[in-house]
């Protein structure tokens, strides 16, 4: 099995009330990359060998991820993108990195996006990957377009429901996502996909919990951010499968609400496209970093 990054180096670094698993390789200014549902760092694999020629690159499980801790969700904000961005910041401050630069995919770039929001004096450069803001994401879901995300709606709901229907048959839930949006599925090979299916498997009421806060709390602080005018002040590369083609609204626009130093971009690659086309975001993350 493909069980770590190669020539990293892992260690488990405790931050504020969880204790992060956290792969760190090469040497130079810092980047931490974030991962997305349903993975672990892992993902990050290609780009964090060849970024670390150059750079020291910090590939952290998210709480309630990989082999991380999972805590109890004992209130909304255990999960909350903002508890997460801080759990991230703290990580990287243990590591003797005060500033870095921030790259997330999928639920890592709505961690990212957060904390660039609340620490933009730490973010140096951000990257998000196939995600929307969270109060734009469920604004642009309506119709039966919202369809394509109905996992979004569940794991809104109390906790319960969510949980028990998933652990029920937690393969095929988090192996839908795996096939469904790969383009290139041979880009997950079988021992890494299953890696990917362990580890989402024993970690359903996190993921869960991660999401809801996603239908509540986050909304919140987004909401908060808008009525107060806070954008994205470091530069910020915005790389997306064409959604704003397929749902109908103005991707560029919509992200250039939040960010004044804005590259966005689009790619035919599938949602996995830091495994699916890692040479395409490379050389974006390198072209984001000389900014």
């Amino acid at each position: 099995m493909t069980s770590a990054i190669p020539g990293f180096d892992y260690q488990r670094v405790a931050v504020d009330d969880v204790t992060l698993n956290v792969a760190v390789g090469g040497a130079g200014s810092p980047i931490v990359l974030l991962h997305g549902f349903p993975q672990t760092h892992l993902m990050w694999r290609h780009v964090a060998v060849d970024l670390a020629a150059d750079h020291t690159v910090i590939c952290p499980d998210l709480r309630g991820y990989g082999a991380s801790d999972k805590p109890d969700a004992r209130d909304a904000d255990t999960y909350s993108k903002r508890t997460m961005a801080a759990d991230i910041v703290t990580l990287a401050s243990k590591l003797g990195h005060e500033r870095f630069a921030l790259a997330g995919h999928d639920r890592g770039a709505l961690v990212a996006i957060r904390a660039g929001l609340d620490h933009p004096a730490t973010i140096t450069h951000l990257a998000t990957l196939d995600v929307l803001p969270t109060l734009d994401m469920w604004d642009i879901l309506h119709g039966s377009t919202a369809a394509v995300a109905f996992h979004l709606y569940l794991m809104a709901q109390p906790p319960g429901l969510p949980e028990q229907m998933i652990s029920a048959s937690a393969d095929v839930f988090f192996g839908y996502f795996l096939d469904a949006w790969a383009q290139n599925p041979q880009a997950i090979p079988a021992d890494l996909r299953a890696e990917y299916l362990k580890a989402s498997r024993e970690a359903v009421p996190s993921i869960v919990a991660d999401y809801r806060a996603s239908a509540g709390i986050d909304i919140e602080h987004d909401q908060a951010d808008r009525a107060a005018g806070n954008r994205l002040s470091m530069p910020v590369t915005v790389v997306q499968q064409d959604w704003g083609a397929a749902l109908g609204y103005d991707a560029a626009a919509l992200w250039r609400t939040w960010a004044a130093d804005l590259e966005h971009r689009t790619t035919s690659a599938g949602h996995f496209m830091a495994e699916e086309a890692p040479d395409e975001i490379i050389k974006v993350l390198r072209s984001l970093l000389a900014r």
